[in-house]
């Protein structure tokens, strides 16, 4: 099979188109054929180096995002049918990519996000920019007949860990404003469309006047250009003063301070992300004179996952796909999502 991996730290260059065998599924694995897999932006940054997640190691196939068909599965294991036998081949499928150890504490009392010893497919696992790839039969889950498999591979990473950040650790409620930096991303496009489904109101950020209709069209209430305009100043004249009662920022340092500055008393900052460094500076005595909550997304467990596709489905929400590569053009894919000119996923198809 064709597979993309790099085996040192750099530049788009790094990756390589190689061949591969195969592989063959074990007790409780499936091996699933990819029809899509969508790109995302850790993808990049292990590619530059350091590997940010603990397990990773090289050579590396990147690859989170995957929805295709059973191509094979493998026997129960410990004497269990399980999930498996449910899995034909041909079923259409796509993937949980975190994996936890179900052997600890943490996974025995269902809250495997805390599993110390959990991996996560295409960042400490073989991924999806392959033809095939091998993941747990407990990580496949069945996608409708009427969604594109395109369509179902944009929506893993993206929408799990909106999901997980606005509803389980922000708890956003009703009439809420909610500032979102950076629209043009993949899970600001998640949770622009949560948070408004939730019946708050939304304050998010372009780049680049060109995203505004973007933006517009998922529903955000107001649209700032971050690099012409004034963030804080807008929040605060949109809500009369007072500030957000909620930011998420996955971008790091760049925003931090803009999201600080934006709050209202008491309100909260989820952080989800590093995309611009791993280190933010902030005034102390501002943040605890206002009581501003700052609140670490941690991983979400598995039955979040399945409560997430379950409302993805029977929702109207979208997750508009920007391009579509070949997998031997994985690192032009790669160079399009660090242009920033994106607006939506990247998708490679095998």
């Amino acid at each position: 099979m064709k597979v993309v991996l790099h085996q040192t730290h750099g530049g788009p260059e790094v990756l390589q188109v190689a061949e591969a065998p195969v592989p063959e599924p074990g007790p409780d694995e499936v091996l699933v054929r990819v029809a899509a897999c969508g790109l995302n932006h850790l993808d990049v940054l292990q590619r530059r180096g350091p590997g940010l997640i603990p397990g990773f190691k090289l050579p590396h196939v990147s690859g989170m995002d995957i929805a295709g068909t059973v191509a094979a599965v493998g026997p129960a294991g410990n004497g269990r049918a399980g999930k498996a036998a449910t899995l034909a081949e041909g079923t259409r499928v796509v993937v949980n990519p975190a994996v936890p150890c179900n052997r600890c504490e943490n996974c025995a009392a269902g809250k495997d996000g805390g599993c110390p010893s959990a991996g996560v497919i295409g960042a400490t696992l073989a991924g999806g920019y392959a033809e095939y790839v091998l993941v747990p039969a407990a990580n496949v889950h069945h996608v409708p007949d009427e969604v594109d498999l395109v369509d179902a591979a944009v929506v893993p990473t993206i929408w799990m860990t909106a999901w997980h950040a606005l509803i389980e650790i922000g708890k956003v409620r009703l009439g809420e404003t909610v500032l979102i930096h950076a629209a043009g991303s993949g899970v600001s496009t998640a949770l622009i469309q949560l948070a408004k489904a939730g019946g708050a109101r939304v304050v998010t950020t372009v780049s680049s006047d060109a995203k505004t209709d973007y933006a517009r069209g998922l529903g955000a209430d107001v649209v700032v250009n971050s690099t012409t305009g004034d963030v804080v100043a807008a929040v605060r004249e949109f809500t009369g003063g007072r500030g957000a009662d909620l930011v998420l920022d996955h971008v790091g340092p760049a925003t931090w301070n803009t999201g600080i500055y934006s709050l209202a008393p008491r309100g909260r900052l989820v952080f989800l992300g590093n995309t611009t460094g791993n280190r933010a500076e902030f005034d102390l005595v501002y943040a605890y004179h206002f009581g501003l909550r700052l609140l670490g997304s941690d991983p979400y467990d598995r039955r979040e996952f399945a409560a997430m596709l379950d409302a993805y489905w029977a929702s109207t929400f979208r997750t508009p796909v920007d391009s579509e590569f070949p997998l031997t053009e994985a690192a032009a894919a790669q160079q399009r999502m660090e242009s920033r000119r994106a607006t939506g996923k990247i998708v490679l198809r095998p």
